[in-house]
């Protein structure tokens, strides 16, 4: 049975709403039903004749979809509602879908603000419906394998957590002309207060508590903006303190010329470390005080039962970006799948980010930013 999914978002020029439509179809869990694509009606309707949806299922607007797929009989109705627009809709459409009985999947930060991301942990708590976010990383298989082993302890407490994500793509002011991302991602009025903090800085902190299982108590932070004219962040380096006493550094760069997407993670306890880089998706390198280092694979017999539920293929063939993104959609289909047949899903299915990764993601976004703009610089992580 696949669960009927609508989109809000992701019509012409919109490169995340392409990726969550593929990510939803690698598993077969979902079949796209109906959707709002843009602001723009004709535009809507463009898209949805291009996906091969009824007409009478292209919607105008987010609320047109949401008050009339409600009314519609139970096992036609959406079930699933993902939400690939610009930060600042995000807040209203998902509040909107999940008091109305939907599920929702929500493209990353979470919202606008810390304050609408509060009042969404509030809904989502009370309206009995099921919530993810895509921060893809944690989709990676051996971003899952980083996770246990750190969690089995076998690298002793953890001490060092580095995390870098750099990017080159706005090196130039590209705001300027026709490149749509770019146009929305710089400007504070969608984005909100943070650009290149809010955009990938999100996801290096994000990756960094999921693969520790700590959370940031204090930020120091360095940020710039060295385009000429744009309006936020392109830059920043942070240092980080975990609740453990572990000490941090989150670097996210979106003017690194010649750098595409290397996302890299180094976390270091009292007995080794271990290594995981984009660009090597597969491999996972664990390092030893007292003994050689170990290569670890996906696909390999040895690896834990989270990086196998979240492999497909045989060992030495790549998984990567979309792969992971279809991981989310996939353990999110299967844990309500489970709960629509009165059982309880397994840890690897409810191995998704949810609404306190997104509430912590945007209160790392604002704390990061206030730390850059203070004199006194240590902040307190304040949510």
């Amino acid at each position: 049975m696949k669960l009927r999914l609508g989109m809000i978002g992701g019509g012409e020029g919109a490169f995340i709403g392409a990726v969550h439509r593929i990510a939803a179809r690698i598993d077969d869990e979902y079949e796209l039903v109906c959707g709002a694509f843009s602001s723009d009606p004709e535009k809507s309707k463009r898209n949805g004749a291009a996906l091969g949806l009824s007409a009478s299922r292209v919607y105008n607007s987010y609320k047109e979809l949401i008050q009339t797929e409600k009314q519609l009989p139970e096992d036609v109705r959406v079930q699933v509602i993902s939400i690939v627009t610009p930060n600042h809709v995000h807040f209203e459409p998902t509040k909107m879908a999940l008091e109305n009985g939907f599920h929702v999947i929500l493209d990353k930060p979470m919202t606008f603000s810390l304050a609408e991301a509060k009042e969404l942990e509030k809904t989502v708590k009370s309206c009995g419906k099921l919530f993810c976010l895509t921060h893809t990383y944690t989709g990676y298989p051996m971003v899952k394998e980083a996770r246990q082993i750190v969690k089995s302890g076998k690298l002793g407490k953890i001490r060092k957590i580095y995390v870098e994500y750099p990017q080159g793509w706005l090196n130039e002011f590209l705001e300027g002309g026709d490149n749509k991302q770019a146009e929305w991602r710089t400007d504070p009025h969608r984005s909100g207060i943070a650009g290149c903090m809010g955009d990938i800085g999100t996801h290096a902190f994000n990756l960094s508590e999921y693969v520790t299982g700590l959370h940031v108590t204090e930020v120091c932070a360095d940020i710039n903006i060295f385009v000429e004219g744009r309006k936020l962040d392109d830059d920043g380096a942070v240092l980080l303190k975990y609740n453990n006493g572990a000490s941090g550094v989150l670097t996210a760069s979106q003017i690194a010329a010649g750098e595409e997407n290397n996302v890299k993670i180094r976390v270091y306890g009292e007995k080794g470390g271990l290594e995981w880089q984009q660009d090597i998706a597969n491999t996972l390198l664990i390092k030893w005080a007292d003994k050689p280092a170990e290569i670890h694979r996906t696909g390999a017999g040895y690896v834990s039962s989270f990086a196998s539920h979240n492999s497909r293929t045989p060992g030495g063939h790549p998984e990567g970006y979309l792969e992971a993104f279809a991981n989310l959609y996939r353990n999110f289909a299967l844990t309500i799948k489970a709960g629509m047949e009165g059982k309880v899903a397994s840890p690897e299915e409810l191995d998704f980010p949810g609404i306190e990764d997104g509430v912590r993601g945007m209160a790392f976004i604002e704390n990061v930013i206030a730390s850059g703009k203070s004199d006194i610089k240590w902040i307190k992580f304040e949510i």
